[in-house]
């Protein structure tokens, strides 16, 4: 008897598909003679956005299922995930059994194997060309092959079937992976459920493994209240391992039913700890992932132009549908906000000419304007969206839009062009003609009968991305939850950098705007190097900050780390960046201008698909036997409504991708003979040979306070002895409108009848901008009118608002100068974490060389006008330690002893010893009036006249 075999992947909807079947150890079904099975298999082959076809996993009459098991390995946001199945023909007959399974649409398959009562088929992925001349051996033997796709909102499905005598044995193994995309704060790994038939070992694992740690882990149930308690989860700082093990009596519907109650998707959505917002470099197997994922800063006022399209073919659920959407979304407008709405058929109209704030007022209106839209006519998306665009630049012209703020346009349409220009890549052009760099599109198609593969790429092309909305009952939550993820930009311009010799085929690392609630992720080959230490420097604007943040990794820990971890995924880093990769290779190939162009990216995709082993639509799965001698072909076929090479998740926004390698900014110091650890970067703050001053003024410790009076070369000392809660005045110029405050913290508990105080916050406030910096010992705010961003002291990081510039050292310091005359560090003291008495606590050291205006006072500030000291009478003190003497000083005739306090800058732990006259009570005599005057009520307050 002859034997065929057929391989049936399905991964998107294919109109024209067939359907096949392999035969073992049985005759070759011939289609042709069984027309009406054939157009039976081709009716379940073609769904439209309204249906979908009954899904089972295992497929056949007659069949045992002995196991059926689903393991996802997620390491760092990267999952390889593996399903296997047992089965058996348990009939009488020979008989089709078919092996399906759902898979994400972003993943890529990487194998597929299956195990014929004894006869093994391995795939690898070739290029198509070779794969199909390879195959083409076994098709003029007589075996043939079909493919067959099947949408769904989320999911495409892989299919196989193969007919087998009674008694055969088949196992199946499937293999694909995928990278984790963070939408509105969380990481979602799916896995679709539908055994269709109860099965003795049903098993699903899902291990996650972050170096970070995890933040939270959850398993929203939507496969029945039944299967609640049968979720176990298990984590611990930075791993997490969710299992899900029904018995063959839970599985069933009911108590005496067989049928299985397993219907659905399995979810597990997790989030990791991020503690800095300078994102979390990793380096593993010779390759780095950077993440990028800030939080803790003010959301960028928008400009959003709604082009809504009301032609005849939305009358009905869609129109609804987006009505709905529209409402939540206007409800959502600020006053900072400004938008228009554009809806268009074969006409094109404005429910506002000029782009309107979104105060209340506008916003009920606009959605009065919403709720009277009757669909009707054609569809003239091209008149529309130029609308648009004009909008947006005569806004921008006349300066009524912030500079920061960002701009976009929001397309909603459920059709192709039919009135107007109807040619889309006239369309297209006519766009990326008008439309300007600040500018974004993002398009959101309506059902299929919209071209997608149009709407990608002008989406795509205008730094945006594109949705397909499916026509359903939830299509509003489906808008709703888009624009979510757009809703709130936090950052513009954003570029990823890294010093020149360290990295090479960088995947893009610009983006045009960052939203809260993602992420951006860069990747790239490690070069060979002595160092053991990879940084990374990211650029971005904010709402109204310019900032750098720095980032470092130990490009050997993460190995050793993930060489202990049992399920991890090793080798994440460099599939991870070929699958970054490649995504990102098939979007510039649907963009490429000339046919040169995208033959050299279609040669780039081929390249890496087959190096890593990717199943994408310029490659193929070859299945064969051990020997060789069986060849199974598993292709991906072009999708008519989808173009074959979407961008499938690209990331949200992006300039066009461009593998650069940048140095690192001049203020960084990239040269140092000293190790990392000991490097004190932003030095170059204090002077511009980069040396620290040698006398300062400062506050350190508990807290004392040490002068330096240039003109006496006499440094003079005092404690302040005041109540925790207390805001010390420290520099006070309504001048130069300069003010810098501490707030004191005290000890964990009295030692020595003494309460210890010490600075637990220092802000200084710069009143002509409106710019506030509050350090404290959990991190680093700036604040200003109307936004509020937060930075922690993990990472480096260099900020310019305005007149004020912070530079960040990494768990070190941070220096503020304020219009490059005015400067002031605090230091960082951490308090071993079991200690019984000492807290975190902050130093501060202010230069001499700070130019104020005569009106200055404070703590500090009143010495930039130093007062004449006399000091004389030497003579032993108590302490035979110490001396005494006598010192005149403003009228005043104080006893002082000579001591020594700390300088903390060179040494945190020892400090160096600063040999200082120190005046007793309190500053009392040494300092205007009395210390309790320089109390005041809040962290930005200027003293009053005392």
């Amino acid at each position: 008897m002859r034997s065929f075999l057929l391989l049936l992947l399905g991964l998107v909807l294919l109109q024209q598909a067939k359907c096949f079947e392999f035969v073992i150890d049985g005759e070759w079904d011939d289609e042709r003679s069984h027309p009406e099975n054939n157009r039976e298999r081709h009716k379940r082959a073609i769904l439209t956005s309204e249906e979908e076809e009954d899904f089972e996993a295992i497929r056949g009459d007659d069949i045992t299922v002995k196991s059926y098991r689903v393991e996802s390995r997620i390491t760092s946001r990267f999952a390889h995930t593996s399903v296997l199945s047992s089965v058996t023909n348990s009939g009488s007959k020979a008989q089709s059994i078919g092996f399906n399974v759902q898979i994400p649409k972003r993943a890529f398959i990487t194998n597929f194997t299956m195990n014929v009562n004894g006869i093994t088929f391995v795939g690898s992925v070739k290029e198509k060309t070779v794969a199909r001349n390879l195959y083409a051996q076994a098709r003029a033997r007589g075996k043939a092959a079909g493919i067959i796709r099947a949408n769904s909102q989320e999911m495409e499905t892989f299919k196989t079937e193969v007919h087998v005598p009674p008694g055969s044995n088949i196992e199946f193994e499937l293999h694909y992976q995928e990278m984790m995309h963070r939408r509105l704060g969380l990481y979602e790994h799916s896995l679709y459920l539908q055994p269709g038939r109860l099965v003795p070992q049903f098993q699903v694992d899902v291990y996650i493994y972050e170096p970070k740690g995890i933040s939270m882990v959850q398993t929203p149930n939507s496969l029945g209240g039944q299967f609640t308690e049968l979720i176990k989860v298990t984590s611990t700082k930075d791993k997490a391992h969710i299992v899900f093990k029904p018995n063959l009596q839970q599985q069933r519907k009911c108590e005496n039913c067989t049928d299985s109650a397993i219907d659905g998707i399995f979810t597990v959505q997790y989030d990791v700890t991020r503690d800095s917002n300078a994102g979390e470099l990793q380096v593993s197997d010779g390759h780095f992932v950077q993440f990028f994922a800030p939080s803790n800063l003010s959301p960028l006022p928008k400009n959003i132009v709604f082009v809504i399209d009301v032609s005849g073919s939305m009358w009905g659920v869609k129109m609804k549908q987006t009505v709905e959407a529209m409402q939540a979304i206007l409800d959502d407008m600020t006053i900072d906000d400004h938008f228009s709405i554009i809806d268009f058929n074969h006409n094109v109209r404005c429910w506002s000419e000029e782009l309107v704030p979104g105060s209340s007022i506008q916003v009920q209106d606009a959605k009065k304007y919403i709720q009277n839209i009757k669909p009707n006519g054609g569809t003239n998306i091209n008149e529309a969206l130029m609308k648009a665009v004009q909008m947006l630049v005569r806004a921008s012209n006349q300066g009524l839009i912030d500079p920061r703020s960002v701009s976009m346009i929001i397309l909603v349409s459920d059709g192709d062009p039919t009135v107007g220009e109807i040619k889309l890549s006239t369309i297209q052009k006519n766009v990326k003609r008008v439309m300007r760099e600040e500018f974004s599109l993002f398009s959101l198609g309506i059902g299929f009968d919209v071209d997608y593969d149009f709407l990608e790429r002008i989406a795509m092309e205008n730094r945006g991305m594109a949705q397909r909305i499916y026509a359903s009952h939830d299509a509003a939550k489906q808008l709703r939850s888009f624009y979510s993820q757009v809703s709130s930009p936090l950052l513009r311009r954003i570029t990823v950098m890294f010093p020149d010799d360290t990295v090479s085929d960088v995947t893009q690392n610009r983006f045009d705007k960052y939203f809260s609630g993602s992420e951006l992720v860069v990747a790239g080959k490690v070069l060979p190097s002595d160092s053991h230490t990879l940084t990374s420097f990211t650029t971005a604007s904010a709402s109204s900050l310019d900032i750098t943040l720095e980032t470092e990794s130990d490009t050997t820990e993460l190995d050793m780390a993930l060489a202990q971890q049992q399920h991890s995924f090793t080798g994440f880093a460099r599939q991870m960046w070929a699958y970054i990769m490649v995504k990102q290779l098939i979007s510039e190939r649907s963009l490429a201008p000339t046919a040169v162009k995208k033959r050299r990216i279609t040669q780039r995709i081929m390249a890496l698909a087959v190096e890593h082993q990717f199943v994408t639509p310029l490659t193929a799965l070859l299945v064969e036997s051990e020997d060789a001698t069986e060849r199974l072909l598993a292709d991906s076929p072009k999708d008519p409504k989808q173009g074959c090479c979407s961008g499938g998740g690209l990331q949200a926004s992006g300039l066009a991708p461009v593998n650069v390698v940048y140095q690192a900014p001049p203020w960084v110091q990239m040269t140092t003979t000293a190790p990392p650890s000991q490097v004190v970067k932003g030095s170059e703050e204090w002077l511009p040979n980069g040396a620290l001053p040698q006398h300062v003024n400062l506050v350190d410790n508990d807290p004392h306070f040490i002068v330096h009076l240039p003109s006496s070369n006499m440094d003079v000392c005092f404690n302040i002895d005041s109540k925790p809660g207390h805001i010390l005045n420290l520099v006070s110029d309504s001048g130069t409108g300069v003010v810098v405050n501490g707030q004191l913290v005290g000890s964990k508990q009295v030692l020595k009848n003494k309460l210890s105080t010490y600075f637990g916050t220092i802000s200084v406030y710069y009143q002509p901008d409106g710019v506030s910096v509050t350090v404290g010992t959990d991190g680093i705010t700036v604040t200003d009118s109307r936004s509020n961003n937060s930075f922690t002291w993990a990472a480096t990081a260099e900020i310019t608002q305005d007149g004020v510039r912070i530079s960040i050292v990494k768990n070190s310091h941070v220096s503020i100068t304020i219009n490059s005359n005015i400067q002031v560090m605090v230091l960082l003291h951490r308090a071993w974490k079991k200690n019984p008495v000492s807290v975190d606590f902050l130093g501060l050291y202010i230069p001499n060389e700070n130019q104020y205006s005569p009106l200055v006072r404070g703590l500090i500030g009143q010495f930039s006008i130093e007062p004449e000291v006399s000091v004389y009478g030497l003579r032993d003190g108590v302490d035979p330690l110490k001396k005494e003497a006598t010192m005149d000083v403003k009228g005043n005739r104080l006893q002082v002893t000579r001591g020594w306090q700390k300088d903390y800058r060179r040494d945190k732990r020892r400090g160096s010893n600063v040999y200082c006259w120190f005046i007793h009570n309190s500053g009392k005599g040494f300092i205007d009036g009395h210390y309790t005057d320089y109390i005041v009520p809040n962290l930005n307050s200027f003293l009053k006249s005392f």
